[in-house]
């Protein structure tokens, strides 16, 4: 086994070391030469974004439970420290053992950002692995990848080996007890894929092939294999409190984006907004007990020293026990000196009363997000929220001695116009206007608020898929447009927005087929990678990218899909019925709002898991 050696001559070369020296409190030690199976994590971003990654801390923790598996880290290195490998020859390696990437018998990545695509190219070639599959041999590691962007894996076909679609507590064990069968049974490499393609959640693109028609859309996808399903249906766990989840995560040496302790309430989300894919691939709703919370939160601090406790999932607040749990809990927060952190609170259902136990300190700031400027496109999107619920939230929080309110909008959903771009202008400002005068706000002083605009990006596998995205000029317009509508009515509003080339590359990624690999590949190769950090992005680089493979980015970002085509995802199964999602999408158009989960099922196909809220409320 060759182990890395790190000169620290290197490491004070670069910026923060401590993100490639491993040995941090809590990293689980193993012989690797004791274990069947040695696993890599890699996450394809910076350390300090992949060590808040959930995720990862579960299937590490669920890996390393077993004894004949060691699972390590491997982060993206920082463009200073990869410069550096680079020239004097060393391999990307991992955290625990400073092993090489290479000599690994099975590399995962998680893809939770599309953005990220090339640093998975990037990190393969810094481990001595090849990026293409095709390429690699009996000798090389197996490649494979989940999270929500495997949800369409085509625009990563050509370097992945097998993707894992959905959860992967219990598949991953599955897995691995294939590797070992197959390992001892001296069989070659696409043997290995072949038994593999038979585990449902599996999908091993080299076993399917993927025809088009004249006009570049996709006309079928078919398995080449008997093993191979036609269709893909995603992995769920039915039971949360039925699998490990990690109460010793590892403490970072330095600074991480969430460094506290994150407690997972459930999963899947009970909204309906018809723009987010998390809200619908993570159906159905599953619930942990408070039992089983509480008991975690206790260990969890214990084990680890944090001195905090982030509640999280989609929409934190449509827990159903969560004042309960939330009082149980803050009795043991409040005798430890623990603070209590709840995001993702909802507009329509705030309580201060909670935000004021769970923070004995006044928080300086607060977020919501209301997505869109006026009624009539929240209704469009399915957001069930009214200017006066924000307006209430708002003032309750100001009343309870918040100085200052972040709010999250969208530019370019379906339908929208100057009017509703405007509208989000108009709003912010009302709700200052109507905290004047509460108690809590100083006299002469008033709420600062930070609007903030991301661009909508149609996503697979939620009623917009079909929706063309706005032209990088389009939305370009309606940012500037805003700001000059701010900066003439108020100064108390302070104006943020997220730069629609990034978006635009994001939804060609996201609605992408296989011939994108290509493109990943070329944009690599001109040296792309960190695509998703402002100071990284370059367009022109992945326009002549799209350039040299004779393929036009607009055709996947900027085109309306008609609902008989056949998308490039369509055969993956997330449980969503394609009927459900066509007609939601025709009722955005209409400006119909559907209920959500609690309220009543809408027959969305989520049922077919029969699990969690599916089988409370039937």
């Amino acid at each position: 086994m060759m182990k890395v050696k790190l000169d620290d001559k290197l490491l004070l070369k670069v910026e923060k070391p401590a993100k490639y020296t491993g040995n941090e409190w809590n990293m689980v030690r193993k012989d690797p030469e004791k274990v069947e199976v040695r696993f890599a994590f890699a996450f394809p971003d910076d350390y300090e974004i992949g060590m808040s990654h959930l995720g990862m801390k579960i299937l590490y923790h669920i890996m390393n439970r077993r004894e004949d598996t060691y699972c390590e880290r491997v982060f993206a290195p920082w463009v200073d420290m990869e410069s550096l490998m680079r020239e004097r020859g060393i391999p990307l390696y991992t955290l625990e053992t400073y092993t090489p990437l290479y000599e690994f018998d099975i590399v995962g990545f998680t893809l939770q950002y599309e953005m990220s695509y090339t640093n998975v190219l990037n990190m393969l070639d810094l481990g001595g692995i090849p990026v293409l599959a095709k390429e690699r041999n009996e000798g090389h590691p197996f490649v494979c990848a989940g999270g929500p962007c495997a949800v369409n894996p085509e625009p990563m076909a050509d370097f992945i080996d097998f993707f894992v679609i959905g959860e992967g507590e219990e598949v991953i064990n599955e897995i691995i007890d294939t590797y070992r069968e197959w390992k001892s049974s001296g069989s070659g490499r696409e043997e290995f894929l072949e038994r593999i393609a038979g585990i449902e959640g599996v999908y091993v693109p080299s076993l399917y092939d993927v025809v088009y028609n004249d006009d570049g859309t996709v006309k079928q996808v078919t398995p080449k294999s008997g093993n191979a399903p036609d269709v893909i249906r995603k992995r769920i766990i039915r039971d949360l409190d039925s699998v490990d989840f990690p109460d010793d995560v590892i403490v970072p040496y330095i600074g991480t984006v969430h460094d506290r302790i994150m407690l997972e309430l459930f999963r899947g989300c009970i909204r309906g907004c018809r723009f987010c894919q998390a809200g619908f691939i993570y159906r159905p709703v599953r619930e942990r007990s408070p039992e089983r919370l509480e008991e975690l939160a206790k260990n969890s601090v214990k084990k680890t020293g944090y001195d905090e406790i982030s509640l999280v999932s989609l929409s934190t607040s449509d827990y159903s026990a969560l004042p309960e749990f939330c009082d149980n809990l803050l009795r043991f927060t409040e005798k430890e000196h623990v603070s209590l952190s709840l995001p993702s609170l909802r507009v329509d259902n705030f309580s201060l009363g909670l935000m004021e136990r769970a923070s004995k300190v006044r928080k300086s700031g607060l977020t919501f997000a209301p997505e869109a400027g006026t009624q009539r496109l929240r209704d469009v999107i399915n957001k069930g929220v009214t200017d006066e619920d924000l307006k209430a939230s708002v003032q309750l929080a100001v009343a309870g001695g918040w100085d200052s309110v972040k709010l999250y909008f969208m530019l370019g959903l379906p339908t929208e116009t100057m009017e509703d771009v405007e509208g989000i202008a108009d709003l912010g400002i009302s709700i200052i206007e109507s905290c004047r005068g509460l108690s809590g706000v100083q006299e002469g002083k008033g709420i600062h608020i930070t609007l903030s605009t991301s661009c909508f990006v149609p996503k697979p596998f939620t009623p917009f898929q079909w929706e063309p995205m706005d032209s990088i000029e389009a939305l370009t317009e309606k940012q500037h447009h805003l700001k000059d509508i701010i900066r003439k009515r108020t100064r108390r509003i302070k104006y943020q927005y997220h730069d629609p080339r990034v978006s635009h590359m994001e939804a060609v990624l996201a609605r992408g087929d296989r011939r994108l690999g290509k493109v990943i590949h070329t944009a690599w190769k001109l040296g792309a990678k960190f695509d998703g950090w402002d100071e990284h992005f370059s367009f022109e680089r992945w326009q002549k990218a799209f350039e040299e493979n004779g393929l036009d980015s607009a055709f996947y970002a900027n085109r309306r899909r008609d609902f008989s085509e056949v998308l490039p995802w369509d055969h993956i199964d997330v449980g969503i019925n394609r009927k459900f999602l066509m007609e939601e999408c025709k009722k955005a158009h209409e400006g119909d709002l559907t209920r959500n989960c609690a309220s009543g099922c809408s027959n969305c196909g989520a049922a077919v898991f029969k699990a969690g809220i599916c089988v409370r409320k039937r």
